[in-house]
C-alpha cells in the first residue's frame, strides 16, 4: 500500500494538496484543494478534450531513500482498541491496536484535515470525530463519507517486542490517498453525440458517481454536465464562508478530470430528458444519447412570490459568484435573510461582521425547531442574538419595496416593514426540467427513487439534494437528506448499480453546520422526534441532545462534545438499537467506553 518491504505498490495519484493544521473551530472553512476555476465551456466545439497532460504519479517501487522506518512503541504501549499518532520524522501516523493486531495509517481525515485519534475506533473502521467519514483500518479504504479520499496504509512489523513502522516520505506527507481508477478508453469520448453515462449535476453525488465507476473499472466514456462555470466544488463551504474563491473550492484539479476522461461540461442547462429516445436536449440544442443517465440537479433558487419580487439585490447563495455578490453589497448594509434554516443562519452569522445589520424571518417560533427542537433552537437563537442579529418570528415577507428598482425595504404579513439592501432566499428541488419527462416527480418537485436509487424508469437513477429514498434503519420511510454526506452516499450507490451491483442505501445520515466558530454535529434522522434529552450544558453551548420516538433514540446533536456524534453515529450502523433509559441517566459510558 504504501510501504517499502512488499510486493510494488499500483500505481497512485498524486494530488498535491497542503493542508495546514487547523485550529479548532475552523475546521469548516479549510480548503480541500486547488482546482481551477473555469475549465470547459459547455457549448459547441469546446466539448472535446485534450489529454496529453497527465497527474504526475509516485514511482511505482519506492526507492529505499524515499522510505523512512522507526520503531514507534512498545507491544504493550497500546491496548485494543486504542489509537495513538506517532511520529515518523517526516511526518505523523495513526497507529491503531485491535484485536491484537497493529495498524498504522495517515493520521488526517482527507476531507477536512480532523485528526482521526479523536475519532471512533470500532468494527474495523476508525470514524473521523468532526465529520463522520470512515475508514477501514486494514485497507486504509474510505468506507463512508463525506470526503474524496483514502488514506495510505503503511507496514508494521514487531521486532524483539517494539512496534516499527515503514512509510514512503511522499506518502507521510500527502496525507491522502486517491483510489486506483480506470481510464477512458472509448475512441468516440470527447467527440460523438452519444455517451455510455451522462450524469447531471455536478456535485457530491455527480462526482462520486462518475469516482466509483472509474475505481470499478468502468472505462467507457462518462460525461458530468453542471449548470456552474466551475468544476465540481466543495458547496457547503459557501453558506459558511462567503468571501471563498472559487478556485479555493475545487475538489479536484482540472488534471484530474482529464487523466481519468471524466468529461465536464459546464454552463450546460438541461431542458429536456426524453427517456423513450434515451436524449437529452440541451438550452444550446446540443442533443446527447446516453445508456445510463444519473439525475443530481440539487437545488435551485426559490423565487419569492410576493409583491416587488422583480426588485435587484434579492439573492440566493447556490454558487461562488453568489456567494461573492452578497458579501461585497452587503459590507456595511442592511440585510435581510428569509428562512432560518441551515443555509440561512450560515450565511446570517457570516454577514454580522460585515453588514450593518441582519435580520432573520422565519415562519416557525423558534431557528431550526422541527429539526433541533425547541430548546436547542433556543439556545442557538441566543447566540445569534448575543451576535446582534434580529429575528422576526412567526411571519413572513409579504412586500419587496424598492428604490430606483434596487431593494429598499422587506415589508412583513405583520405588517412590520424592516431596512434592507440585501435580501437572501432559500432554495428548492432543481427538477423543472423533469416535468414531461416521465420520470416520477412527488408534489414537492422531489424525484422519488429506491434503495438502489433507481426512479421508475428503467437505466435512470437519481441521488442528492432532489431525491426522497428509504432509510434503511427508519423502517424504509421515504425521506429527503439534503445534506452533503448523503450526497455521496447515494452517488456511489448508484455508480454501483449502473454496473449491477445490487448496492443499496445503508449510510446513517451525519450533516454539521458552522456559525461564528462553533460547530454543531448531527446524526441520525430526527424526524417525528417526540421527547429531547440533553445532556450538558446548553447556556454554555457545550451539550449533547439525543432525540427520541417512542422508546428509541433515532438522532443526536451535539457542540463541543466531540466525538459523541460519531460514536452515536457508529453505534446506529451497527444495527443496535440505543434505549431512550440508556441515555437519560446521564451514564455515557456506554458510549465513550474504547471501542465496541
Amino acid at each position: 500500500m504504501g510501504g517499502c518491504f512488499s510486493k510494488p505498490k499500483p500505481v497512485e495519484l498524486k494530488i498535491e494538496v497542503v493542508l495546514p493544521e487547523k485550529e479548532r473551530g475552523k475546521e469548516e472553512l479549510s480548503a480541500s484543494g486547488k482546482g481551477s476555476p473555469r475549465a470547459y465551456q459547455g457549448n459547441g466545439t469546446a466539448r472535446h478534450f485534450h489529454t496529453e497532460e497527465r497527474l504526475s504519479t509516485p514511482h511505482p517501487y519506492p526507492s529505499p531513500q524515499d522510505c523512512v522506518e522507526a520503531a514507534v512503541c512498545h507491544v504493550k504501549d497500546l491496548e485494543n482498541g486504542q489509537m495513538r499518532e506517532v511520529e515518523l520524522g517526516w511526518g505523523k501516523v495513526l497507529l491503531v491496536k485491535d484485536n491484537g493486531e497493529f495498524h498504522a495509517l495517515g493520521h488526517k481525515c482527507p476531507h477536512y484535515g480532523a485528526p482521526l485519534v479523536k475519532g471512533v475506533l470500532s468494527r474495523g473502521r476508525v470514524r473521523c470525530p468532526w465529520h463522520g467519514a470512515c475508514f477501514n483500518i486494514s485497507t486504509g479504504d474510505l468506507e463512508d463519507f463525506p470526503g474524496l479520499d483514502s488514506l495510505h496504509k503503511f507496514q508494521v512489523k514487531i521486532e524483539k517486542e517494539k512496534v516499527y513502522v515503514r512509510a514512503s516520505k511522499q506518502a507521510l506527507q500527502l496525507q491522502r490517498r486517491t483510489k486506483v481508477m480506470a481510464k477512458c478508453i472509448s475512441p468516440s469520448a470527447g467527440y460523438s453525440s452519444s455517451t455510455n453515462v451522462l450524469i447531471v449535476g455536478a456535485g457530491a453525488a455527480g462526482l462520486v458517481c462518475a469516482e466509483t465507476l472509474r475505481q470499478e473499472g468502468f472505462s467507457d466514456r462518462i460525461v458530468l454536465c453542471t449548470l456552474d462555470r466551475h468544476l465540481p466544488y466543495d458547496r457547503p463551504k459557501l453558506s459558511k464562508s462567503l468571501d471563498t474563491q472559487p478556485e479555493q473550492l475545487a475538489l479536484r484539479p482540472k488534471e484530474f478530470f482529464r487523466a481519468y476522461g471524466i468529461e465536464v461540461l459546464t454552463e450546460a442547462q438541461v431542458v429536456t430528458v426524453d427517456v423513450r429516445t434515451k436524449k437529452v436536449v440541451f438550452k444550446d440544442g446540443f442533443k446527447l444519447e446516453y445508456s445510463k443517465l444519473l439525475l443530481a440537479p440539487g437545488s435551485s433558487p426559490k423565487t419569492l412570490s410576493c409583491k416587488g419580487k422583480e426588485v435587484e439585490n434579492v439573492f440566493t447563495i447556490r454558487t461562488p459568484e453568489d456567494a461573492n455578490r452578497v458579501v461585497r453589497l452587503a459590507r456595511g448594509r442592511n440585510v435581510v435573510v428569509v428562512g432560518a434554516g441551515f443555509l440561512g443562519m450560515e450565511v446570517a452569522a457570516y454577514l454580522t461582521e460585515k453588514a450593518h445589520s441582519v435580520s432573520v424571518v422565519e415562519l416557525e417560533e423558534t431557528p431550526f425547531r422541527r429539526f433541533l427542537g425547541e430548546r436547542v433552537g433556543r439556545a442557538l437563537m441566543k447566540m445569534f442574538e448575543n451576535n446582534r442579529v434580529k429575528f422576526y418570528m412567526q411571519t413572513e415577507v409579504s412586500e419587496l419595496r424598492g428604490q430606483e428598482g434596487k431593494l429598499k425595504e422587506v415589508v412583513l404579513k405583520s405588517s412590520k416593514v424592516v431596512r434592507a439592501d440585501v435580501c437572501v432566499v432559500g432554495i428548492v428541488p432543481a427538477t423543472g426540467f423533469l416535468r414531461q419527462s416521465g420520470i416520477g416527480l412527488d408534489s414537492r418537485g422531489f424525484i422519488p427513487v429506491n434503495k438502489m436509487m433507481q426512479t421508475n424508469v428503467p437505466g435512470v437513477f437519481a441521488a442528492g439534494d432532489a431525491v426522497t429514498f428509504p432509510l434503511a434503519w427508519r423502517n424504509n420511510r421515504k425521506v429527503n437528506i439534503p445534506h452533503w454526506q448523503m450526497a455521496h452516499a447515494q452517488g456511489r450507490v448508484a455508480a454501483q448499480n449502473m454496473l449491477a451491483q445490487e448496492a443499496e442505501m445503508s449510510t446513517v445520515p451525519y450533516l454539521w453546520t458552522a456559525m461564528f466558530g462553533k460547530s454543531l454535529r448531527y446524526a441520525g434522522y430526527g424526524e417525528g422526534f417526540d421527547d429531547v434529552i440533553i445532556q450538558g450544558d446548553l447556556e454554555e453551548l457545550k451539550f449533547v441532545a439525543f432525540y427520541t420516538k417512542g422508546d428509541e433514540v433515532i438522532a443526536v446533536a451535539s457542540m463541543n462534545y466531540d466525538p459523541i456524534v460519531s460514536k452515536v453515529a457508529e453505534v446506529l450502523a451497527s444495527g443496535r438499537a440505543i434505549r431512550k433509559r440508556e441515555v437519560e441517566t446521564g451514564d455515557m459510558s456506554w458510549l465513550t467506553g474504547k471501542g465496541s
